[in-house]
């Protein structure tokens, strides 16, 4: 398995995960999304936003690359969001949207990526403005991993709702040898 291989698969994950979220939260009322729950991003709607952030911010920094990959030029268009708590979508169903379209622009990003742009350098200002240079392949893997940790919160806000997830191990989308 290839570097590739498991960007492939993380973003396919990614994708899976973000629908299981998305069908469970849709049992909840606007109100039970929007409760404050003490979280880091306060609320349900809160913390998928804030994923959504997190990924638009990372993606229009990767739109950077040399490599120019197709499927990111339309977010060089995008706004950038404010801060890491802006509510891009207030309402489910477009955030529900918009998170769909994401998840598809990473597929695409992932299937578009040849190994040697992994190791490239990638300079990047953070939201305060402090300019950085790191491969590529390291920032993509934080970008993965800032999805599940958020994603794991998520999930004990649902939780807490009474509103299980069935499975939501990475193993669950590992093809068979």
């Amino acid at each position: 398995m290839t570097l590739k291989d498991q960007f492939e698969l993380m973003a396919r994950y990614n994708q899976w995960m973000n629908e299981s979220l998305y069908e469970a939260a849709s049992e909840m009322d606007s109100a039970d999304l929007s409760r404050d729950q003490c979280a880091f991003f306060g609320s349900i709607i809160g913390t998928l936003n804030h994923v959504l952030v997190g990924d638009t911010i990372w993606l229009k920094r990767f739109a950077e690359h040399p490599s120019d990959f197709p499927s990111l030029r339309y977010l060089k268009t995008l706004p950038r969001p404010a801060t890491l708590s802006t509510i891009l979508y207030p309402e489910f169903e477009e955030l529900r949207d918009a998170r769909y379209l994401m998840d598809r622009t990473i597929i695409d990003l992932c299937d578009e990526i040849e190994v040697y742009d992994l190791n490239h350098p990638l300079v990047y200002c953070n939201m305060h403005g402090n300019k950085f240079e790191k491969r590529f392949g390291y920032l993509l893997q934080h970008f993965f991993n800032h999805q599940t940790h958020h994603r794991g919160q998520v999930t004990t806000l649902l939780n807490q709702s009474d509103i299980e997830l069935a499975v939501t191990d990475l193993l669950a989308v590992i093809p068979e040898a």
